[in-house]
C-alpha cells in the first residue's frame, strides 16, 4: 500500500505522525510544572548547619537555631518601600526583600494586576542572612532591622537605604543602593567577625513550564555555566569564586554577581530538592545583585557577562548568535514579529545547500531503487555479496545512502536552537505583530497561523519537483535515456 502513496502524501503523513508522537510524549512522559505560588513557611525551609561553613539544608518543621526559626507572623512587617519607574520593592523587618513588583504595563496578569516576582511566602528571600553561630542566628530572626528612611524614590544615579540590626555584641549594617535597571549594590558590615551567609533569594515563580529551565544557575570562575534544575539539587554543592549566582524561571531572575574576585557560593537542598543559593559573607562585604526580567539588552547594559543568565539549554552556542541576529533584525524592522519572519528566511537560505543536497541524494536513491531490488533478488541469500554490489552501485552512480538523512540531521540543532530562542525571549512578551496577534509570547488565540502553516506546507509539497537539475544526476538521466534509445533501435532492426 505504501508503494502507491505519492511523496507528498508520505511527507504529510510523516508530519502528522511526528506531531502525534510529540503530543503523546508530552502528555504521558514529560512532567508538568504549572505556574505555582510558593506557600512554604519559613519553618519548613532549609537551615544552615553549625558543623560546616556552609548552609546544610534540612527539610524540617521544627526550629533549627542555625537556620530560619519558627515564623512569628511579624516577619511581613514592612520597614522600607523603594519605588522606581519599572519596579517596587518592599523590605521587611528582617532586612529582606519581601516583595518585588514589576510596574511596566506588559508585566500584568489576566486580571490586570502587576507581576510579583518575590513573595514573602517563598522558600528563601533576597538579602536574607543566616549565621553559623546558633545563638546569633536565633537573634537574627527575632531582632528587627531599622531603616534610615521608610520611602525611597530611585533616581538615575541610584538611591540608597541603610538597614541596621543589633544581635547582642554584634551589629549588622546593610547599605543597599538601588538603580532603575533593577540592579542593586549591597554592602554588609559587621562590628565583629562572625561567619554568615547571604542569599539572592529563591527563584521567581511567575513563568514555569516543562520545556524551559527553572532552578539555579552558577557562572563559575572559569566562565562555564552550571545549571541545577528544580528537584535535582544534591545539597552542599560549593563553587569557589563564582561570578554569578542566580535563581531563575523561564523569564525572570534574581541573582548576585561579582565579576572580578568572584563569590564563595553554596547550593543547598530545599523542599522537593529545589536548589537554595547562599554566598559566604565577610566582615566588610560588597557585591551586586539584580532582580527582574531576563531582558538581553538590559542585562548587557549592566555587564555583557550577565547575559549568561539567559539559559537556552544544550544548543546555547547556536541560540545566542541567533538571538543576536533576531535583535539586529528587530532594530531594522521595529517589530519582533517581522524580525522573526526575516530570521526564519535567513536561516532557511543559509541551510538551503544542505536541504538541496539531501533532496538530490534522496532522488538518486529513488532512481536506483529498481536496481537495488534486482540485487536483492539475485543476492538475497548472501548478505556480504549483496552489500558489496550495492555499495558498488552507489559508488558508480555517485549516490550516498546517508546523503538524504545526514543534511537533514545537521539542520536539526539549528531549528531546535531557533525554537529555544523564541521560547525563552521575554522580549516577545506583550509584543504585537499583525491584527489579531497582540502578544507573541502566547499562542495564536484563533489558531489562524497554525492552519496557514499547514496549508503552506501542503502547497510547498505540491509544487516541489520530484526531479532536480543536479549536473551529475542530469548526466545520469542522459546516459539512461541514450541507453534506452539504443535498445529500441536494436529491436527495430
Amino acid at each position: 500500500m505504501t508503494d502507491k502513496l505519492t511523496p507528498q502524501v508520505r511527507i504529510i503523513l510523516a508530519t502528522v505522525l511526528s506531531f502525534l508522537f510529540f503530543a503523546l510524549y508530552d502528555h504521558f512522559f514529560i512532567p508538568k510544572n504549572p505556574p505555582v505560588t510558593e506557600t512554604t513557611s519559613l519553618e519548613q525551609n532549609a537551615t544552615p548547619s553549625t558543623t560546616t561553613s556552609a548552609p546544610e539544608v534540612k527539610s524540617t518543621s521544627s526550629a533549627d537555631v542555625a537556620g530560619a526559626p519558627m515564623s512569628s507572623g511579624k516577619e511581613s512587617e514592612i520597614i522600607a518601600t523603594i519605588k522606581a519607574v519599572g519596579y517596587e520593592i518592599q523590605i521587611d523587618r528582617l532586612g529582606r526583600i519581601a516583595k518585588f513588583y514589576l510596574e511596566e504595563g506588559k508585566y500584568k496578569d489576566d486580571k490586570g494586576e502587576r507581576f510579583q516576582l518575590i513573595d514573602a511566602s517563598q522558600a528563601l528571600l533576597p538579602l536574607e542572612i543566616r549565621f553559623s553561630d546558633k545563638n546569633v542566628n536565633a537573634d537574627a530572626f527575632v531582632m528587627s532591622y531599622s531603616a534610615d528612611k521608610a520611602h525611597v524614590d530611585v533616581t538615575e544615579n541610584g538611591s540608597s537605604v541603610v538597614l541596621s540590626q543589633t544581635l547582642g555584641n554584634v551589629s549588622v549594617t546593610k547599605t543597599i543602593t538601588f538603580f532603575p535597571s533593577g540592579k542593586y549594590d549591597l554592602h554588609v558590615k559587621l562590628t565583629s567577625p562572625k561567619e554568615y551567609f547571604v542569599s539572592p533569594g529563591f527563584r521567581p515563580s511567575v513563568a514555569l513550564d516543562s520545556y524551559t529551565f527553572h532552578g539555579a544557575l552558577i557562572k563559575k570562575a572559569d566562565g562555564t555555566v552550571k545549571t541545577i534544575d528544580d528537584g535535582s539539587a544534591k545539597g552542599d554543592e560549593r563553587f569557589s569564586n563564582a561570578k554569578i549566582v542566580a535563581g531563575a524561571d523561564k523569564y525572570y531572575t534574581t541573582f548576585f554577581y561579582e565579576l572580578d574576585k568572584g563569590l564563595e557560593s553554596v547550593v543547598s537542598i530545599g523542599k522537593d530538592k529545589d536548589p537554595l543559593l547562599f554566598v559566604k559573607g565577610e566582615e566588610d562585604f560588597k557585591l551586586s545583585g539584580y532582580i527582574g526580567p531576563k531582558e538581553y539588552v538590559k542585562l548587557k547594559a549592566i555587564s555583557p557577562e550577565l547575559t549568561d543568565v539567559v539559559e537556552y539549554g544544550f544548543f546555547t552556542f547556536i541560540a545566542k548568535p541567533l538571538f543576536t541576529l533576531l535583535s539586529y533584525l528587530h532594530g531594522i524592522f521595529g517589530n519582533w514579529g517581522w524580525a522573526i519572519v526575516a530570521m526564519t528566511v535567513i536561516v532557511r537560505l543559509v541551510l538551503y545547500p544542505l536541504t538541496y543536497k539531501g533532496m538530490v541524494s534522496m532522488n538518486k536513491l529513488k532512481e536506483l531503487a529498481p536496481k537495488v531490488k534486482e540485487l536483492q533478488k539475485k543476492y538475497g541469500d548472501d548478505k556480504q555479496k549483496l552489500n558489496a554490489h550495492m555499495m558498488e552501485l552507489y559508488k558508480k552512480n555517485g549516490a550516498n545512502p546517508m546523503g538524504g538523512c545526514l543534511p537533514i540531521l545537521l539542520q536539526i540543532p539549528v531549528f531546535f536552537a531557533v525554537y529555544r530562542v523564541l521560547q525563552n525571549a521575554i522580549e516577545l512578551k506583550g509584543a504585537a505583530w499583525i491584527f489579531w496577534v497582540q502578544d507573541l509570547a502566547i499562542k495564536d488565540p484563533y489558531f489562524i497561523l497554525p492552519v496557514l502553516m499547514g496549508i503552506t506546507m501542503f502547497l510547498h509539497q505540491r509544487i516541489t519537483p520530484t526531479t532536480f537539475t543536479d549536473p551529475m544526476q542530469e548526466q545520469f538521466y542522459v546516459n539512461k535515456l541514450f541507453a534506452k534509445k539504443h535498445e529500441e533501435q536494436k529491436v527495430e532492426k
